[in-house]
């Protein structure tokens, strides 16, 4: 019963965090984002099928037997997103090279207007090759957002910054490891340091 109980711990956080908007940036808090939680089945991620940054369909089963560390965010994200994504790559970086490979580590866009392979292709270079930039149409990139509990809306820019009908997207900012069978592990906020991050990963996997 015990040991029942500590497996429930990491979802029951989950929930508290997301429910209360801590794992959150570039909007307002959303009440009740997170309810649907599933206590005790962690009902976070899923089946996906999107498309590489290379043009190609891809599933999530296509990185089973690896680690998937997975990130929600859009290439035109002017702060949060590359900065997570880089304590991402620098994480990696500090578990070694035989670590490393053990961990996909993956961005999916919430903006498949703008982010097509050719902007993702681009977009990952920052990080380095290792990383897997996955968009699709709309309705792929909800289904997966539904999947693992994402919040993104679509956001106009003021016109008094002279942005000519841009926008942004405001979104949840979560960080999901999810094992080599494809079941949810753990989560990290934003704010997690890439030292913190490699210790969590070396723990976990």
């Amino acid at each position: 019963m015990l040991r029942n109980r500590q497996a429930l711990i990491p979802y029951l956080l989950l929930v508290a965090a997301l429910a209360g908007g801590l794992l959150w940036h570039e909007g307002e808090m959303v009440p009740g984002l997170g309810k649907s939680v599933i206590i005790g089945q962690a009902d976070v991620g899923g089946p996906f099928h999107l498309i590489d940054h290379n043009g190609k369909p891809v599933s999530d089963t296509a990185f089973r037997g690896r680690a998937m560390l997975i990130y929600f965010g859009y290439s035109f994200c002017p702060d949060v997103c590359p900065t997570t994504l880089g304590v991402m790559a620098q994480a990696l970086d500090r578990l070694g090279p035989e670590r490393a490979r053990r961990i996909v580590p993956i961005f999916i866009t919430i903006d498949p207007e703008r982010d097509t392979p050719k902007v993702l292709a681009e977009y990952m270079k920052a990080f380095g090759p290792s990383f897997v930039g996955l968009t699709g149409s709309a309705a792929a990139i909800a289904d997966a957002e539904k999947k693992y509990r994402v919040y993104a809306v679509k956001k106009p820019l003021p016109s008094s910054s002279g942005s000519g009908g841009a926008y942004g997207m405001d979104h949840s900012s979560v960080l999901y490891l999810m094992g080599p069978n494809g079941k949810l592990v753990n989560f990290y906020d934003e704010a997690i340091s890439p030292d913190d991050l490699a210790k969590d990963l070396r723990q976990k996997l």
